[in-house]
């Protein structure tokens, strides 16, 4: 997947997983505060890779997009992008979200697969 990025999510083998990546920064405290609840959601969904991915530390991922407030997240599935946008900081939102793309809505906004495209790339 993303061998550039060290925050890259895992699935498990022989499973094509959905992934879900959160872009934050670590200067906000918004984004410190919601991390616990982003890696609780990451324990009860172990069949979905995710990835906590600091927008300073991968400037490519501002090229691609331009976030206006965080957290932001993306959720895409065998290369097709889910959801993207920004979502409340809580994990039950988050837990929801997973509930909701479950059936493969697809997002409209065409960055949304400009980052996918950044972020899966090695």
């Amino acid at each position: 997947m993303m061998a550039a990025m060290p925050d890259a999510p895992t699935s498990a083998p022989g499973r094509p997983a959905r992934q879900v990546y959160c872009l934050c920064a670590e200067w906000c405290g918004v984004c410190r505060e919601w991390r616990a609840a982003f890696e609780a959601q990451a324990a009860a969904h172990p069949g979905d890779a995710f990835a906590w991915i600091d927008v300073d530390a991968h400037e490519e991922v501002l090229d691609a997009v331009e976030i206006e407030t965080f957290p932001v997240v993306l959720i895409a599935e065998q290369g097709r992008v889910l959801f993207f946008g920004a979502i409340e900081p809580s994990g039950g939102m988050l837990g929801r979200m997973l509930e909701r793309v479950e059936g493969g809505v697809a997002s409209a906004r065409d960055d949304a697969e400009r980052l996918l495209n950044v972020l899966s790339s090695g």
